[in-house]
């Protein structure tokens, strides 16, 4: 046991002398889970610290990402990297940063905004069942973010699944930020929640390494469900002043303190060097199958019948979902509106009901993706907000995950405001690296769904509700970053801009304004972010700068401001027709025309210009 404890003792010199020499950092709740830490690596994970990537590794997430500073000392400590480095932490020429990210090859996801952790590594178990693979997950959670909703989505999904091959520790430590947790020190009420959400749950003293090392091995021997340490700690352990002290939190030490305290740590040493060598990982094969040749066609026919494109992205899926088995897919009980029961009906072992959870859902496909799937997860645009914070994470961590939102805008008619999606292109476009494709029929948003699985990088595709026209034949090719010119002449006098259900308002308009005698250039955007802005600044150009942008979304970051920014070198001004008040229920045509995004809207502005 000594070499564990004289570990632990070592984490907790460097997580102090790392943020010590940072001038920041949360030396304190590293102090409370260094036993955990280092029984979990130097005698419980099987890992190759030469390959701290491999997908053969036991899988490691810090959910409580501030306390980074005790992962980077752990790796360091096993041979990841030198020591040394721990002293550039924060620093901006470091990638040893505040919280981690995956910048670091042990980091599969960006954590520190509480609460994510636990979603993440119930994909990553997931992964792990898919492959046949005999890989242990393991999260290290603070009591505090156990306050989140999302850890209950996940605790209550996760059981469902199975997941034996899934253990999360909970570091009840029992101070908070500014005050102390719900249940500070209350081990039985943790151990009775956790048991009725269908956990084995397990309670330990946290700084008590045989008894750590006890219920670690109990947590292997229950394969039918997933495993929860409830570890009994006191933030600041082994810190003199600062143990199980308030008003520590986020405090690094001055140096005279941190000196004080490091003097004492060392005194801990037995003196008995013992020499430490890792589990390695065993060597099964992940069964995960590279991609397929060939693509399969869209089967939609100009003139033939109208299709939405939600049912074009379900179709899209499940083809290629059989042609591409790294290819899984997500939902939010809403499978039969967004279509994707299709891919179920294809490939339903690798298909997971997320049900009506959807910060989960998202973080399930954050750790999917983490273990080189290509998740799709679909459900309405508007109910992709509750899960805000994962999509921002998922940027920050640059996941392959694709996000399908479905009933955008007020087309979706009579269902109202709360089912409308309205502001998801300002949310998810907000984020630099997310592609945003906004298809507007079946072949389309075949291609779209194509594209999305091809591109590596999260990518949001917005989809329809209602019913539309065939506009592009089977071998249309479309690409990121491009758009389509459906209308155009020598003679335009302004430039229309649209996409989904508003591309047709466009078409209408156009047909309209021909028979008086104006000419208008139509453009589908289909890819909002890239977008193109060659062929935008052409059109533009060609129309003496009269440009109309039409969109069924909110005024604020949809197509209008996309558009405006990639004109605004030209100094070109845009009327952006789009949703601006709160919407109401009503047929899809009339909430059209009396929201301003209309044939009839396009129609008044060209003339206005």
């Amino acid at each position: 046991m000594g070499v564990l404890e004289d570990q632990a003792t070592r984490l907790r010199i460097d997580s102090i002398r790392a943020t010590t020499a940072a001038g920041s950092g949360h030396p304190t709740t590293c102090g409370s889970a260094a036993e955990i830490v280092s029984v979990l690596f130097f005698s419980v994970m099987r890992y190759d610290p030469a390959d701290p990537g491999s997908p053969r590794n036991d899988k490691f997430i810090l959910s409580k990402g501030h306390g980074a500073p005790l992962l980077y000392a752990v790796w360091a400590e096993a041979g990841a990297f030198p020591r040394d480095q721990l002293l550039t932490l924060r620093r901006i020429d470091s990638d040893l940063e505040g919280h981690p990210t995956p910048r670091l090859p042990f980091v599969d996801v960006a954590t520190g905004s509480l609460g994510q952790g636990l979603p993440v590594a119930v994909g990553m178990a997931l992964g792990a069942q898919l492959d046949g693979s005999d890989q242990r997950i393991y999260v290290l959670m603070g009591d505090g973010e156990s306050a989140e909703g999302s850890v209950w989505e996940a605790a209550q999904v996760a059981p469902v699944h199975k997941l034996g091959n899934l253990c999360a520790i909970i570091d009840i430590n029992r101070l908070g930020q500014s005050e102390p947790t719900i249940l500070q020190h209350d081990l039985p009420s943790y151990k009775r929640r956790w048991e009725a959400f269908g956990w084995n749950a397990l309670t330990v003293d946290g700084h008590d390494i045989p008894a750590l090392l006890n219920v670690f091995e109990k947590a292997t021997q229950v394969t039918d469900k997933p495993t929860i340490v409830l570890a009994c700690t006191y933030k600041g352990h082994g810190m003199l002043d600062a143990e199980d002290r308030e008003g520590y939190h986020g405090k690094p030490f001055e140096k005279e303190v941190a000196d004080k305290i490091v003097a004492a740590l060392e005194a801990k040493f037995d003196g008995k060097a013992v020499a430490w060598s890792p589990k390695l990982p065993s060597g099964t094969a992940n069964k995960t199958a590279p991609a397929r040749n060939g693509s399969p066609q869209p089967p939609y026919q100009l003139g033939g019948k109208e299709i939405a494109t939600r049912k074009a992205f379900g179709d899209a899926l499940a083809a290629l979902g059989r042609a591409d088995s790294r290819i899984v897919a997500l939902d939010g009980d809403v499978k039969n509106s967004t279509y994707s029961e299709e891919f179920q009906k294809a490939a339903p072992e690798r298909f997971f009901q997320g049900y009506i959870a959807e910060q989960n859902m998202v973080g399930m496909a954050m750790g999917l993706s983490a273990t080189g799937r290509i998740p799709f997860a679909a459900t309405f645009g508007c109910f992709l907000s509750r899960a805000a914070d994962f999509i921002r994470m998922a940027a920050i961590s640059g996941n392959n995950i694709k996000l399908a939102g479905t009933h955008a805008g007020i087309s979706i008619g009579e269902d109202g405001p709360s089912q409308m999606a309205l502001e998801d292109l300002a949310l998810i476009g907000a984020e630099p690296n997310f592609t945003v494709l906004y298809p507007s029929d079946a072949t389309s948003a075949w291609r779209a769904t194509e594209l999305a699985a091809g591109v590596n990088g999260p990518c949001y595709l917005r989809l329809g509700r209602p019913n539309a026209k065939v506009l592009y034949g089977p071998d249309e090719k479309f690409s990121i970053g491009k758009c389509k010119v459906l209308r155009e002449s020598p003679d335009d006098r302004a430039v229309v801009v649209a996409a989904g259900v508003t591309l047709f308002e466009a078409l209408a308009a156009y047909d309209e304004l021909k028979k008086a005698g104006l000419a208008i250039r139509v453009i589908d955007l289909f890819s909002m972010q890239p977008i193109d802005r060659d062929t935008l600044i052409a059109a533009a150009r060609a129309a003496k700068g009269n440009v109309i942008t039409v969109e069924d979304h909110y005024a604020h970051g949809g197509i209008g401001d996309a558009v405006a920014a990639a004109l605004s070198a030209e100094r070109f001004l845009v009327e952006k027709l789009a949703v601006r008040e709160i919407p109401r229920s009503g047929k899809p045509k009339e909430l059209l025309d009396r929201f301003g995004i209309s044939a009839r809207h396009i129609v008044e502005a060209v003339r206005a210009l």
